[in-house]
């Protein structure tokens, strides 16, 4: 049974929503026994697409012209932060993304690196001192 496009991306759509509720964006929370309180928190993608066309009929007699087409989507949740619930205060923790390209990496390590600089010039001034 060939299907229309529009049927293809409402069934896609349907599948989507059955695999991304509520708790994929706000989990669940965790109660740990010192009770403590953990609720992860992540970003929803969705993406979907399809195409179509009908085709013609070599059979004069036939009333509908072939159709063939498809439709697919996707999901992807990342974590993104945990919000801690602990004697009535609430704290968030972010989660730190990786790191994707040389610049990246780069930056992250700048702070270490001005650290280290700033100790050497500490440690020479005091040797100076001395």
């Amino acid at each position: 049974m060939s299907q229309t496009l529009p049927n293809m991306l409402e069934n896609t759509i349907a599948k989507i929503r059955e695999m991304v509720d509520v708790n994929s964006v706000i989990g669940n929370p965790i109660t740990t026994p010192d009770g403590v309180t953990i609720i992860p928190v992540s970003k929803v993608s969705v993406g979907f697409g399809g195409g179509g066309s009908d085709f013609v009929s070599k059979n004069v007699n036939k009333q509908e012209n072939p159709f063939g087409g498809g439709a697919g989507g996707g999901v992807k949740v990342t974590p993104i932060a945990f919000l801690i619930v602990k004697d009535g205060n609430v704290r968030m923790m972010p989660v730190a993304a990786p790191a994707n390209t040389t610049a990246d990496r780069i930056v992250e390590q700048v702070p270490d690196v001005l650290d280290k600089i700033a100790s050497f010039i500490d440690s020479r001034t005091e040797k100076k001192g001395e």
